[in-house]
């Protein structure tokens, strides 16, 4: 019995995991994630903290470029969750992908996010946000991209969200990688 896909997005080191239900008289019951098959996306990567932040409407957290895999949930509320390619290198620099997680697709997708990547997400609701990664915590490394850089071109639900400071200081990425070839125009956000 299937009871979970991991599915592969346009930008490579991002994937969708979906666990699927299964439906009784007692309710439901769905396996989310299983190592093993993790392994084969993230190369044998394993977990090493889990993080739990709690965001009200209108928040905007990102975007967060650190030196872990990160592994992203939002088993309550809504949020637009967008990963950004800031690998100069990549054949798909300086493009995103965005995905509703939680309540509101109904679903509670998982995604799986290779370091070299840079995400956010805005709360469209309260909302509770996992984020296990595969290293401990540390200052030194984290970086991030400015959350409205026009070369990202993100549609946000809101122009004036709520940031923190770090959040709303970032470089964008023409100023973070002055040498790298963009692409000639930014590219819309894909979807899932």
């Amino acid at each position: 019995m299937v009871t979970m896909t991991i599915d592969a997005t346009p930008i490579d080191g991002v994937h969708v995991v979906r666990g699927h239900w299964i439906h009784d008289e007692r309710g439901a019951f769905r396996q989310h994630y299983s190592a093993q098959e993790l392994a084969a996306v993230t190369g044998g990567a394993t977990f090493a903290q889990g993080n739990h932040s709690r965001s009200h409407p209108g928040v905007l957290r990102g975007f967060h470029l650190e030196p872990w895999d990160k592994f992203l949930y939002v088993p309550r509320g809504t949020a637009l969750v967008v990963v950004a390619d800031t690998r100069p290198e990549s054949p798909t620099f300086a493009r995103t992908f965005q995905i509703l997680l939680g309540d509101e697709p109904g679903e509670h997708a998982r995604v799986l996010i290779r370091r070299g990547l840079a995400n956010a997400f805005y709360a469209l609701t309260e909302v509770d946000y996992l984020n296990d990664v595969s290293a401990d915590f540390r200052e030194e490394g984290r970086e991030g991209i400015a959350w409205d850089d026009p070369d990202l071109a993100v549609e946000w639900p809101s122009r004036s969200p709520v940031l923190s400071a770090a959040d709303s200081s970032w470089p964008t990425l023409r100023e973070r990688f002055p040498d790298a070839a963009f692409p000639l125009a930014p590219v819309r956000p894909s979807a899932d």
